[in-house]
């Protein structure tokens, strides 16, 4: 009980934690034109909502008296695909923006550049603590979050190098293409992510 607990307050503690970043960046776009923190704006607001799908189905899948075991195998799976699809989703339209970006003034990305380095330090945790609940007691909706919130903090990393080279070098082609690059890493990254998770949910019996 102690563990279902835990995991618990761990989901919902990253739907709190994981609420204000599409609004801040959101609200940083009106000063700021970044491929990267459009991208990123896109990739956090479709996280946010299968963090919300996987805290929703886990409480629900951790009442035994309303769960049994085949409805919450089956309501895991459609948890975890859609985490899945999410993460896909985030990494086909930064793929996009990434391409269509042009040079030039990109505006203010400190906004999205704080999200991004509190997101690494706050993805770091999260992505530890859910690796250690899933070890303590195997659960596929926390193992689907541990993957999560490692490619959450990789693509933090990302997002964080390419932001900051247009705060010191603006307007020049090496933060362009940084920008570029690092959007289309987080990308791949987040689509080969997606990919994996739907491909092993739907090769389940």
């Amino acid at each position: 009980m102690s563990h279902k607990k835990s995991g618990s307050r761990t989901l919902m503690w990253s739907v709190i934690m994981s609420s204000p970043g599409p609004l801040v960046i959101g609200l940083g776009l009106l000063v700021g034109q970044s491929s990267t923190q459009i991208a990123d704006f896109v990739r956090r607001s479709s996280e946010l909502l299968a963090i919300i799908m996987a805290y929703v189905v886990y409480q629900i899948c951790s009442k035994d008296d309303v769960c049994d075991t085949a409805r919450r195998e089956k309501l895991e799976r459609i948890s975890n695909l859609f985490v899945g699809a999410m993460m896909c989703l985030g990494g086909s339209v930064m793929m996009l923006l990434a391409f269509l970006s042009e040079p030039g003034d990109k505006g203010n990305v400190i906004p999205g550049l704080t999200i991004a380095i509190l997101g690494v330090i706050a993805n770091t945790i999260f992505w530890r603590k859910y690796t250690r609940l899933n070890k303590a007691e195997p659960n596929a909706i926390l193992a689907v979050q541990a993957r999560l919130y490692r490619a959450k903090s990789l693509v933090d990393i990302c997002v964080t190098i390419a932001l900051l080279s247009i705060v010191f070098i603006p307007q020049s082609l090496v933060s362009y293409y940084i920008d570029i690059v690092g959007s289309v890493i987080v990308a791949g990254y987040l689509i080969y992510c997606g990919a994996k998770t739907i491909r092993e949910r739907m090769l389940q019996p």
